[in-house]
């Protein structure tokens, strides 16, 4: 429709018209920030650098996305999450753990009845950090489906495993890797055996996780786990890691 012929009240009418038609695109960015930050106490620098630690300067492709006279730019990784996509592509720490919390949480109260996907690209990390996200996978009301992209080791595998069940899969080159958790101690004798206690309780724990999500026995996982057992998609779905190895139809 031409616009240069239209009076300055016709023009006003016309859009008023369309107003219920504009699609309004939320800064997911902001929003989340102030979620993160507001709600769950999380550090407003440290979700900051976080953040931008997926959106290194020319690195990181910007989308111009158009919807009927609204056009909005953003990273993509923020438009993934506007889908309801978590992407995580780094080691598990501390501060990776709280973030994708926040972002679980920050997606449950956007709509607790929709979705969410977790694609996972992770040699693993903290325990502790881990079992923060897992927690949180299970509580949540929305389905969380688990994707690995590339890899999914130690504590990575732990996440992917603990997928809504019929929803966890693996793109076809994928490995996933499961281990005995390892650690180190110092000091005194006793502090050592207090640490030995808690690995110990640790490994009861992840090897618990594994068997209840995968199907597999406690004495298979423990066995496996004895050293580094490497698996492809199609191994890890025959363990029940996973449901589905995506391959291209």
């Amino acid at each position: 429709m031409r616009y240069d012929n239209l009076s300055g009240k016709e023009l006003g009418i016309h859009f008023a018209k369309k107003k219920k038609s504009y699609i309004k695109i939320m800064d997911i960015k902001k929003e989340f920030r102030d979620f993160s930050v507001k709600h769950l106490n999380n550090n407003g620098l440290a979700t900051e650098q976080y953040m931008n630690a997926f959106n290194p300067t020319n690195l990181t492709p910007y989308i111009m996305e158009e919807r009927r006279m609204n056009v909005a730019q953003m990273d993509v990784f923020s438009r993934l999450m506007m889908d309801r996509i978590i992407f995580l592509g780094t080691g598990i720490d501390d501060q990776v753990a709280n973030i994708v919390t926040a972002q679980l949480l920050f997606l449950e109260s956007a709509d607790p009845n929709k979705d969410i996907q977790i694609y996972i690209n992770s040699p693993g990390g903290s325990v502790y950090a881990g079992l923060g996200i897992y927690d949180t996978m299970q509580i949540i009301k929305p389905d969380v489906a688990t994707i690995c992209t590339g890899m999914a080791a130690s504590m990575g595998a732990v996440l992917l495993v603990a997928g809504e069940k019929g929803k966890r899969s693996a793109l076809k080159h994928s490995r996933v890797m499961i281990h005995q958790p390892s650690g180190g101690a110092q000091g005194v004798a006793s502090d050592m055996e207090i640490n030995l206690r808690e690995m110990l309780k640790l490994k009861k724990e992840l090897y618990d996780i594994i068997a209840e999500h995968s199907g597999q026995s406690y004495d298979w996982v423990e066995k496996a786990s004895d050293r580094d057992y490497w698996m492809t998609s199609y191994e890890a779905k025959e363990m029940g890691m996973i449901d589905e190895v995506l391959e291209k139809k």
